[in-house]
């Protein structure tokens, strides 16, 4: 294995189409190109594997629901026996304008429970990241309230898109290094 790809979401269908399951939108796009199913129970997750360009990778769908994502992340470094080098790690941010995409080598979790508990089991913020703008809360909502929404008729176009641009600086990232991508997508 090359490359761990985890996209971070919640697994009951109830989930669907909202913002915090924008990491799962996008490991399903990548798994439709690349002709992968994500359908194998491993892990506390949904795993497929196969091949984008020469590189060996595993797509990753936690079903520990978002707060318990580094269990599963855990999990799967721990049975591989790979570092978190080989990690990058796909989900939404309520702290970027809606579809804007910012790819880093590490960094803190920024406020997103999912990244904070995969911070917390790896013991490193030392993994690559993707991660989504899915717009600032609206003051009159909850944080939690909001993050689990479905999108709005007016912003499924953008997000469309940023599923898609957030797929291209994934395998970007697989192809050219992360640095590549941080100049491209950012």
């Amino acid at each position: 294995m090359d490359f761990i790809l985890v996209g971070l979401g919640n697994p009951e269908d109830g989930y669907k189409n909202t913002r915090h399951n924008v990491g799962f939108e996008i490991i399903n796009k990548i798994a439709f190109d690349f002709d992968i199913p994500v359908i194998r129970s491993k892990h506390k997750a949904l795993v497929g594997v196969g091949n984008i360009s020469d590189k060996r990778v595993m797509l990753v769908k936690p079903q520990t629901y978002m707060n318990r994502s580094g269990e599963s992340v855990r999990a799967v470094l721990d049975f591989y026996k790979m570092p978190p080098s080989s990690l990058i790690v796909i989900s939404d941010e309520v702290n970027l304008n809606l579809g804007k995409i910012r790819v880093r080598e590490k960094g803190s979790a920024g406020g997103q429970n999912g990244m904070k508990n995969i911070i917390y089991h790896l013991d490193t913020d030392i993994f690559t990241r993707v991660r989504i703008g899915i717009g600032p809360k609206p003051d009159t909502a909850s944080l939690s309230n909001y993050v689990l929404s479905p999108f709005n008729k007016s912003e499924r176009p953008t997000m469309i898109e940023a599923v898609t641009a957030a797929a291209e600086a994934t395998i970007c990232i697989l192809k050219e290094g992360t640095v590549a991508a941080m100049n491209r997508y950012n």
